[in-house]
């Protein structure tokens, strides 16, 4: 007898429908096969399945047993196709009628005792279950939160196999899950850090703002102990606030790879992410035989922050080159080509020397000029001309650590990013440009003509530091978000001035 159950799986951080067909045949000998490309966590799920059939009641038939997932000609992999599977099955020993199955999508990991188990990749298939209208979602009730912030959907959350089955056969009522999706938002938009807490810094923090304001890509350099990290993990707390739909997007990645809390399904704060720095590029950008997303993307519409940046290896920082440009990541394998999405600010920071107290007044520095070069040469010049602000973090002194004076907390930082970033929303908002740091060629022409007396100075400035087309253009990207900070329409002298001061590791180095 013939059974099918609707199913998903995951192609990049989007679903697709899965059907699952079941055959039972009484003749020949009793075997069971799984087709439609599945990968070893799938035809595995014949030894969990017949365990939790058996474990609860249920008779597994000793016939020929075929299974189908369709469409065959895309690799599928998880586990979360265990639940369908054992429901086809009953529903093809006339345990269930097909009408029972009609119009619900199916998802979740049995165990052998035959409770249903949370699965990766909950929310993208609550999205493609609304939009093919269907009846509701079955998923482990572990699960449930996650999906049910898709409104207009109706959510099951179940514990085991049998209640799934009583369920599907009308004896048993399950309420789906409602939440308050915004005042989840509202709640999960708090952050634990705050500007407020870094003494000094001023110039640093300006830098820091200016960054946010326009979305550029920032380097930190000065010696161990100066704040470096203190301050970039405070950055996403300046950002402006994230927007329900990058909300939905961000999370949409982080239930791809597993990441999400039951209890705060939503991501509602700028993910900031830091990996160590013996990353590989596949780790960095994404990839594997199946591919997931890399840091990039599990930090799109937040911060990825890169410490010791010339310890990296050298290929994991040229990777970066794309992402940085088309703020997405393709990866093709020979199977499919999957785009994820890789909008993020990068943070980077880095000692000045080996050592790490290069131009430090209170320790002396042991490197050779040679080794210094060396060790600054480990960035290539390609990614520093990606890199808008290059910014000197000294040490802090005694005497502002100790300092009671208030410092600019997040909030009223936030609000002159706020204002500075609505400039730019309705500069560029029909091109499908957030911030300056997007802007293209013919926006630099429009938006960022300078007088002569200015000109001159980039002018100058081009030729004494040896600067590429690509830093030209980041200089008056960076000019530009200074001039909206100060609700300006013109470029001054001043604000390309101190956007050149932003370019310091193109000066000469020792």
């Amino acid at each position: 007898m013939l059974s099918k159950v609707l199913s998903s799986a995951i192609m990049g951080i989007d679903a697709y429908l899965v059907e699952v067909e079941v055959d039972v045949a009484a003749r020949g000998l009793p075997f069971f096969s799984t087709v439609g490309l599945p990968d070893t966590a799938i035809k595995e799920s014949k030894d969990r399945v017949r365990a939790a059939l058996k474990n609860n009641g249920f008779d597994f038939p000793l016939k020929q047993i075929v299974i189908n997932l369709a469409p065959a000609n895309v690799k599928k992999e998880g586990s979360a196709f265990d639940l369908p599977i054992a429901l086809g099955i009953i529903a093809a020993e006339g345990m269930l009628r097909q009408e029972d199955l009609d119009g619900y999508l199916f998802a979740g990991e049995l165990s052998l005792d035959g409770r249903v188990k949370p699965v990766r990749g909950v929310l993208p298939m609550a999205v493609k279950a609304k939009e093919a209208g269907l009846r509701g979602l079955v998923i482990p009730a572990e699960n449930a939160r996650e999906a049910a912030v898709v409104e207009g959907l109706n959510v099951y959350g179940v514990k085991d196999l049998v209640e799934v089955v009583d369920f599907a056969g009308g004896g048993k009522a399950i309420a789906p899950w409602q939440i308050d999706v915004l005042r989840l938002f509202e709640e999960n938009s708090a952050y634990s850090e705050d500007f407020s807490e870094v003494k000094g810094q001023g110039h640093v923090k300006r830098a820091l703002e200016i960054a946010a304001a326009g979305g550029h890509n920032i380097l930190m350099i000065g010696p161990p102990g100066s704040g470096k990290t203190m301050l970039a993990r405070r950055l996403v707390s300046i950002l402006p606030e994230m927007s329900f739909d990058e909300a939905i997007e961000t999370t949409k990645v982080h239930s791809v790879m597993g990441f999400i809390n039951p209890e705060n399904p939503l991501v509602a704060t700028r993910p900031f992410r830091s990996p160590h720095h013996t990353i590989s590029d596949a780790g960095l950008i994404g990839g594997g035989a199946v591919p997931k997303p890399g840091e990039v993307s599990i930090s799109h519409n937040g911060v990825l922050f890169l410490d010791e940046l010339p310890e990296f290896h050298r290929n994991a920082l040229e990777v970066l080159r794309q992402p940085l440009e088309e703020r997405q990541v393709t990866i093709s394998r020979a199977a499919a080509s999957i785009t994820y999405p890789a909008t993020f600010m990068m943070v980077a920071a880095m000692n000045p020397c080996p050592c790490g107290f290069y131009s430090d007044p209170t320790h002396e520095c042991t490197c050779t000029p040679r080794q210094i070069q060396r060790y600054r040469a480990k960035i290539s010049g390609p990614l520093l001309d990606r890199i808008e602000l290059h910014v000197e973090v000294p040490a802090v002194k005694f005497r502002e650590l100790a300092s009671d004076r208030a410092e600019e907390t997040s909030r009223d930082v936030r609000k002159r990013v706020n204002k500075a970033r609505d400039v730019q929303m309705g500069r560029f908002g029909r091109d499908g440009i957030y911030c300056n740091s997007q802007m293209r060629p013919r926006h630099l022409k429009k938006f960022c003509s300078v007088d002569e007396p200015t000109h001159g100075l980039l002018e100058s400035a081009m030729e004494r530091l040896g600067l590429s087309a690509r830093a030209y253009n980041r200089i008056l990207k960076v000019a530009r978000t200074i001039a909206d900070l100060d609700a300006r329409e013109v470029i001054s002298a001043a604000d390309v001035s101190e956007a050149i001061q932003y370019r310091s590791l193109d000066r000469k180095l020792v």
